[in-house]
Order: C-alpha cells, then sequence, then structure tokens
C-alpha cells in the first residue's frame, strides 16, 4: 500500500507544470526536513506545520516571550496561535488567535500544559500533555489550520479559544518593538462554529494596527459553552463584541466513549471572518487528517524536487539541505487576495523580514527554485510602492517599517532584471527606485526609503550624527549600482552614468590612514563638514561631553547609544570594510593590491573578526575570488560551515532572518554561490559530490564533484558541457540553459580560477 501510495504521489508531480525531477524512483526528499534543525540557540526558526510561503502557521506557544512561540521543554505550552514568523530577532510579531484543548469544568482561561515528548515533521506537528494526557496533531494548508485533539476516553473534552492572545506583549504603552492590544471579538455561531478577530498593533516594525480574523468549526457539537470579556465569564453571552478588551470562548464537548477524537479546523482571514470561513472551506473542505498531510507535502515535494541531491550525500547532509530549502521558502508570505488595503489584481506578499537579511541569498535561492514565484514577489513588492508610496526595505501586519540600512528592494528588482525573470513592469520599478534615492521619507526614516538622504546626496556619504550612518553609506552605494544596472538595461543613460557615479560613494568615508593588526583603510566617522573622527561622544551628557577613541573593532552598541543609533548596523568596520559587493576590485586597490587583501582577510577571519551570523559578512569568504585564490575561498567556508552548521537543533548559528543563514548554507552545499544583483555565480568546492538542477521540463543542470573527498577538496579542474572553463564563476545564462559542469578534484590547490576574476562594474 505505502508503494502504491508513493508511485500516485510521484506520478502527479511528475505530471504537473512545475520543472521538477522526476526519476524512476519517487524521492520523498521532504523526508529529510527537520524542523528542529535551527530551533534551540540562536535560529529561533518556526517549528510548527506551514505551506511554502504559507499564510497560516500554527503552532505551539510557550507564553508570550519568543519570536517564534515555541520554547524546548520542560516550558509549559500555553496554547497554539495560527500565524507565526520564523527565525527573526528583535521584537516578537503575530501569535494570533489561540486555541488550547484541555479536561475539566468551563471555569478558567488560561490552561498551560506542559508536553511529555514532540514530535515534528514536514508539515506535522504532535505533543502529549502531562497535565491531562491529551494529545495534539496538526496540520495545515495556505490559509486554514487542522488539529486532531485526542482526549482521554473518560476525561471531559473541552476546549479554550482565545482571541486576545498575542506574542510580544508588553505592559508599557507604546514600547519599544512590542505588540500592543487594540481590541478583539468572539461569537460562537452554531453548535460547531465560532468566529471572531483580534486586532494588534507594534511589534518589530513598530506598525499601525492589523486585524487578524478567524473562522474555526469542529467535527462534533458543543454541549456547553462560556465566553468572557476581560475578567467576566458568561454563561449566557454567545457573543463578546470589541470594546478594547481581550475577549474568548470556552467550549466542551460530549463524552460519548466513541468520540474521544475531536477534530477542529480553523480558518484565518485578513479581511473578515467570512472569508476565513471561505478559506476554511476552500482549502481543507473534508475532514481527512491525513489527506490533508498528504497533500500538504506534496505542495512541498514541487519545491524540493527541484534539486535532486545524488551521488554519496550523506543522511547528515539532505536533512541539512532540504531542511535549509524549507526554512528559505517559509517567508515572504502570500497574502494575494487577502490584502486590507487595495484589491489590485497584482500579487500581494507580506511579511518581508526583512530583505536587509534576504536578498543576498534567500531571494536568489527562490530565483532558481521557481522563477514565478520569485516575478510575483517582486511584482508585489512594485505594488507596494504604487499604493504605499514606498517598497518595503521590512514589511509586516501590512505596514512598511524597519530600515536597516539600505533601500534594499533595489538589490532583489536587479537580480531579478539581470536573471531575466519576464512578467515585471521594469520601468515602474525603476521608477520606484529612483523614488527611494531622490525623495527623503520625512518623519519616521525607520519606516521606509533612505534616511539620511538630503545629506548622503550632497555630502556623497551620510555623515556621522545620522544613525547607522556608516552601513547606511555602504548599502546606499550599492543600492546606487542596482538603480544604475537596471537603467542601463532599460536604455536610460543618463541615469546610468549619473548611479555608477554613486556607486562609488562609499570611497567617501574610506579612511586611508585608518590602521589595526597590520591592515590600512577602512570606512570610518565623518563629519558633515569633512572632518574625519577619530573620538565619538560617550552616552548623552550634556554637562560632561565624555568621549571615546572610535577604532574599526569598536562596537558601539549597547555600551555607548542606543543599538539602532550606532554607526554601524549589528556589525563593525572590519566587517563592513570588506561589504562592497559591487566594486570588489576597487576595494581590492583600496586595501593596498591582491597581497594587501589576501592579507586583510587571513586577518579578518584568523582574529575573529568575521561574524557568521551577520548578513553583510555572507560575501566575504569568497572574496579571495577577486585575486584568484578560490581554493582559499573554498577553504574558508568548509570551516565556517563545519565549525557553525549542523543537523542539530541548535544547528543555525543567529537568527535564521526568514531563511537568511539557511539559504547562505544551502548555496554553499552546493558550491554555487550568487552575488546578489548581479548575472553570476562563484563556483566553489561543492560539500555535494552530486546534484541536478530541474530548469524545464526539458532541461535540467547537472553538478559533479569528481573525488571529492575531505582530502579532495580543490578544484583541479572544469568543464561545461564538454568545454573546458578556467573561471571560478558561471552565469545565471549558463546555468539555465541546462547542462552539466564537471569539477575534478584534487587534494592539493591548483591553477584553476586564478587567471579569469569574477565580473566587476
Amino acid at each position: 500500500m505505502k508503494t502504491l501510495i508513493r508511485f500516485i504521489l510521484a506520478t502527479a508531480l511528475c505530471a504537473s507544470n512545475f520543472p521538477m525531477l522526476c526519476s524512476q524512483q519517487a524521492d520523498n526528499w521532504g523526508q529529510y526536513v527537520d524542523p528542529r534543525i535551527g530551533s534551540e540557540g540562536l535560529g529561533r526558526v518556526f517549528v510548527g506545520p506551514s505551506a511554502p510561503f504559507g499564510m497560516v502557521k500554527p503552532g505551539p506557544d510557550c507564553s508570550c516571550k519568543p519570536n517564534s512561540g515555541w520554547l524546548p521543554m520542560p516550558e509549559a505550552v500555553t496554547g497554539f496561535s495560527q500565524v507565526h514568523v520564523s527565525g527573526t530577532g528583535g521584537g516578537p510579531k503575530y501569535g494570533n488567535i489561540l486555541i488550547q484543548p484541555f479536561c475539566g469544568e468551563l471555569s478558567a482561561t488560561s490552561h498551560e500544559a506542559h508536553r511529555e515528548y514532540e514530535k515534528m515533521e514536514l508539515g506535522y506537528y504532535e505533543t502529549s500533555f502531562q497535565e491531562n494526557g491529551i494529545k495534539v496533531r496538526l496540520t495545515t494548508s495556505e490559509r486554514a489550520s487542522f488539529y486532531q485533539f485526542h482526549y482521554p476516553a473518560s476525561s471531559s473534552r473541552a476546549l479554550m479559544i482565545d482571541a486576545g492572545f498575542f506574542l510580544g506583549e508588553n505592559k508599557i504603552p507604546d514600547a519599544r518593538e512590542a505588540q500592543q492590544f487594540v481590541g478583539s471579538e468572539i461569537e460562537i455561531i452554531s453548535d460547531t462554529e465560532i468566529r471572531g478577530y483580534s486586532r494588534i498593533r507594534g511589534g518589530w516594525n513598530n506598525g499601525k494596527a492589523y486585524p487578524v480574523y478567524f473562522y474555526a468549526v469542529a467535527d462534533r457539537p458543543f454541549v456547553k459553552t462560556r465566553t468572557w470579556k476581560g475578567d467576566a465569564m458568561s454563561d449566557v453571552l454567545k457573543s463578546q463584541f470589541d470594546e478594547g478588551e481581550k475577549t474568548g470562548a470556552l467550549v466542551a464537548f460530549g463524552q460519548e466513549n466513541q468520540a474521544t477524537t475531536i477534530q477542529f479546523k480553523v480558518g484565518i482571514s485578513f479581511l473578515s471572518s467570512l472569508k476565513a470561513q471561505a478559506n476554511v472551506q476552500q482549502d481543507i473542505p473534508h475532514w481527512n487528517f491525513s489527506g490533508q498531510l498528504s497533500a500538504l507535502r506534496a505542495k512541498w515535494e514541487t519545491f524540493f524536487g527541484r534539486i535532486a541531491l545524488q551521488g554519496n550525500a550523506s543522511a547528515a547532509q539532505k536533512r541539512m539541505f532540504y531542511t535549509a530549502i524549507y526554512h528559505t521558502l517559509l517567508m515572504p508570505v502570500d497574502r494575494s487576495g487577502e490584502n486590507p488595503l487595495w484589491t489590485d489584481p497584482v500579487p500581494y506578499y507580506d511579511d518581508f523580514y526583512a530583505i536587509w537579511d534576504t536578498y543576498r541569498t534567500s531571494s536568489p535561492l527562490i530565483t532558481l527554485l521557481n522563477p514565478q514565484r520569485q516575478t510575483d514577489i517582486v511584482n508585489s513588492l512594485v505594488n507596494i510602492y504604487k499604493r504605499d508610496g514606498y517598497m518595503p526595505d521590512a514589511r509586516s501586519g501590512n505596514s512598511n517599517g524597519r530600515t536597516q540600512g539600505g533601500s534594499n528592494a533595489e538589490a532583489v528588482i536587479a537580480d531579478a532584471y539581470v536573471k531575466g525573470l519576464k512578467g515585471i513592469d521594469y520601468t515602474l520599478a525603476l521608477q520606484a527606485m529612483i523614488k527611494d534615492a531622490t525623495v527623503p521619507p520625512g518623519g519616521n526614516e525607520e519606516q521606509e526609503g533612505r534616511g539620511g538622504l538630503i545629506e548622503y546626496n550632497k555630502l556623497g556619504y551620510v555623515p556621522y550624527g545620522i544613525d547607522r550612518a556608516g552601513n547606511r553609506t555602504v548599502e546606499y552605494a550599492y543600492n546606487d549600482y542596482n538603480i544604475a544596472t537596471l537603467a542601463k538595461g532599460l536604455g536610460r543613460e543618463d541615469l546610468y552614468r549619473e548611479y555608477i557615479r554613486k556607486a562609488n560613494n562609499w570611497k567617501n568615508l574610506w579612511r586611508d590612514d585608518c590602521r589595526q593588526d597590520g591592515v590600512r583603510g577602512f570606512i570610518m566617522p565623518r563629519s558633515a563638514d569633512g572632518v574625519w573622527l577619530d573620538s565619538l561622544p560617550f552616552g548623552k551628557s550634556k554637562v560632561q561631553h565624555p568621549t571615546f577613541v572610535y577604532k574599526p573593532d569598536t562596537r558601539e552598541s549597547p555600551w555607548y547609544v542606543a543599538w539602532w543609533s550606532a554607526f554601524f548596523y549589528e556589525g563593525i568596520s572590519w566587517e563592513y570594510s570588506l561589504s562592497i559587493p559591487h566594486d570588489i576590485p576597487g576595494l581590492v586597490e583600496k586595501c593596498g593590491g591582491k597581497e594587501a587583501f589576501r592579507k586583510r582577510l587571513d586577518i579578518f577571519f584568523d582574529k575573529g573578526y568575521y561574524n557568521v551570523n551577520n548578513e553583510p559578512s555572507f560575501l566575504t569568504p569568497c572574496l579571495y575570488h577577486w585575486i584568484g585564490r578560490p581554493d582559499l575561498s573554498s577553504m574558508r567556508i568548509r570551516e565556517i560551515v563545519k565549525q557553525n552548521y549542523s543537523d542539530l537543533p541548535g544547528g543555525l548559528p543567529g537568527n535564521d532572518d526568514s531563511g537568511a543563514m539557511s539559504s547562505w548554507l544551502a548555496f554553499h552545499m552546493l558550491g554555487l554561490y550568487p552575488n546578489a544583483g548581479q548575472s553570476y555565480y562563484l563556483i566553489n568546492s561543492p560539500l555535494l559530490s552530486e546534484y541536478t538542477i530541474g530548469i524545464s521540463r526539458e532541461k535540467k543542470f547537472n553538478v559533479q564533484a569528481l573525488n571529492l573527498s575531505e582530502d579532495n577538496r580543490f578544484v583541479q579542474s572544469a568543464t561545461l558541457n564538454g568545454v573546458k572553463i578556467e573561471r571560478a564563476w558561471l552565469e545565471h545564462a549558463e546555468l539555465v540553459n541546462g547542462g552539466i559542469l564537471i569539477l575534478k578534484m584534487g587534494n592539493k590547490p591548483s591553477d584553476w580560477g586564478t587567471r579569469i576574476l569574477p565580473p566587476s562594474n
């Protein structure tokens, strides 16, 4: 029977229009996904079930504190809410519409319980509670959750629905990054149905109030109900209207011995409760839990099957790789048809959390896995500009909010353009990019656009005194390069010349005479008067005026200033001075040439300045390519992966940041690394001996690393479609045309990749 089911699934997937790989043996790649990877430590990944880019993400909440809801045992489970994010830092977001099964009287609004065990698989979560023996199983669709509650046969069976719960609650009004309660409403509309909504504001992006509507239905009737508002409980009222207090309901089921399992579906909408009901009816019109789980996993297989691992990949490598793909596809979230702000017939995506994190590797990986999906995401960004006035650098709860550095939607658009994605209005996209670069956002510069833009355009850099002046200057220069890329492609030579000149603005904060650890030249603070600042204010005292000496390894926050107001965001000059992805030859020259640059990179890694969990350092291990030493890039990458990544719960070195850390790993396992906004992939020594990327029904791209081992980790030579290539990079067009890349491996560095350097501007 299992063989038959697997055959049917494989046949259905191979018959789909999605360009996945179909082999004689139906590979179930989803079996290698382990939602536990990155769940502990700094990873903060979401552990519950989700569809690809799914709007609904049901999972356990262990108090209101964690970003993804979940905490390891022995923390108690408060309940299961329906909307979560994955891998994020900063303040929590969502955690809306909490449900919790329990046994006993309908007398309390809190029913925390401790887990006996947990089971996490692709599309599935299961636990059992110590206090009452209730087993909880859940799966989901894109817009509705599906629960099974298995109660002990002799117990009373009850369920709590809390419309007022949310993550990140703080009693201090308007506390930074905290979510704040606005209102909620609940109504028992029949003996099996409940509906209502929750209104919450704030969170990580300090966004406007967002509503989350729900419709819930059980497969067994309620025999008793109670509702509450604030501290008042009612046996009579079937509804509690919204007047700024938390509301909820308690329901009891019958005690027939044949019905120890209660099934419960919860639809979510950002428009209305009726739309939430329609989402349940459309997504899960049945009560077949296992059937829904199979359907969900089949959707994931269309993505996983795009890249088939072959050769001698270990089980641990497969777990790491396919879990990395899984994490990358959790966000942003597809809310097409669920936008309460406008009704354009354009895809709508939310939870860009944040593009500063994801443009480097997550967006390029989505482009490889499903170009049409990335096209939809780009169209969503451009349409947000059309309706809200600016593209987001971050967005959640239908609100732009949080610019951490540059206006990085530019990089996403440029990446789509140079990789040939069709169906995008690039003229309108260029208009959106130009607005970022020319129109100050005004008011709250953390919300969107470019903070310090007037000074940047006047001086060619953001001067000290404006928040994040250092990394803003570096990132604006790259975003200007992205604008130049698209302008040139669209024949706008005037704009191209203007913005390719501005792409050099990073040099205006490059201080040639700054030295540390035998290295010279760093991005350093400069006043609006053009004066280099050796010392910066210590704190904000207006009496003593204390100062401290600013050095390339100085970490201002949180010691000297508010962390959000430092010269560099989440980093130091050592990191950002190497984060010039569009002009690495210019960077090498500024650093004193190839030998000085190699020495600088070696010191950077060997003395611990490299920060594996900081996105501005994502490209840095590959910079050896630009001095003709791809072997050194590969060596660094292998060390980083070995020391920081694994298939264990603590297997991610930092916040996954909506799949950023995971997608970085996936590319390096493939040995192909993108420089986002540019059209090529750097070729490194892969960690996998063979894999195939499905481009279309007719085209596949196969990569083989012959004789790859721990010792044979250096590329000796390479052929592309039988033709020898000496360059350690591959154009996207070459990849999507299909073919075969063969890398011959050996135990010593060779001269391969030493003469033809990667493209530059």
